[in-house]
């Protein structure tokens, strides 16, 4: 089936990064923030009293449903329970051929392909929009998440008047990278990172020496679970 020109692109300005995805629209957004899926009749003939149908990936899960004035904000349509409170329309754009979506707080589970469907149309016309939420380091310890990273563990080794040896310690599942930065988060240059076993657990060690007085941060990151947790000590020298 060949898709219809999208347009109204114009309201990603605030939601996301759009591009050309293949026959369709590819909006790129970062996690917790809102996005606006873009789907509107080149005709821009007046879909007020229309119907149209919001779906997302092969399972056909309900997103949003429009007929008439009944939608899934005020009636009882339907709703994936993942969607439940997050999805609206743009009321005023109807009359525009506009049947464009707002997903606020978006998730990782949100990304995939979505089809705005009109089912009544003469043809039949649907419209394929992919959203992708990219992932946001953060701390996800609230989160439960399993093998999620506790905060770094600081040790002093040594310190004299002009410097201070700082040790670094991270475990979790998969096993952070651990990185040094200063009260600026520049990144600082440290010793290399020592792996070692220790009642059944991996930890990570990242020795640092520093020359100033400041407060220095130890980081550690787990890109596949997207967390991101740090602990900050303060070194006071005299020089």
């Amino acid at each position: 089936m060949e898709l219809l020109p999208l347009v109204c692109l114009c309201l990603l300005s605030c939601s996301g990064e759009t591009s050309a995805a293949g026959d369709g629209v590819k909006v790129v957004v970062k996690e917790d923030d809102d996005a606006v899926l873009p789907c509107s009749l080149s005709t821009k003939e007046d879909i007020t009293r229309q119907t149209f149908d919001w779906r997302k990936d092969e399972s056909q899960k309900d997103v949003f449903f429009y007929n008439s004035g009944i939608h899934s904000d005020n009636s009882n349509i339907g709703q994936d329970e993942q969607f439940k409170g997050r999805v609206s329309h743009f009321q005023d754009q109807l009359k525009n051929g506009d049947a464009s979506i707002k997903i606020i707080k978006t998730k990782m589970a949100d990304s995939g392909i979505y089809s705005c469907i009109f089912p009544n149309l003469q043809p039949r016309q649907t419209f394929i929009i992919e959203l992708v939420v990219d992932q946001v380091l953060r701390d996800r310890t609230g989160e439960n998440i399993p093998g999620a990273a506790p905060e770094p563990n600081i040790k002093t080794l040594d310190v004299t008047n002009d410097w201070a040896l700082l040790q670094c310690e991270a475990h979790g599942d998969p096993l952070p990278t651990v990185e040094w930065k200063d009260s600026d988060n520049n990144d600082l240059n440290a010793e290399k990172p020592q792996i070692s076993e220790r009642g059944g657990r991996s930890y990570i060690t990242v020795n640092i020496t520093v020359t100033k007085t400041d407060n220095y941060r130890c980081v550690a990151t787990q890109e596949t679970i997207s967390h991101q947790i740090a602990t900050v000590t303060a070194v006071r020298l005299t020089v």
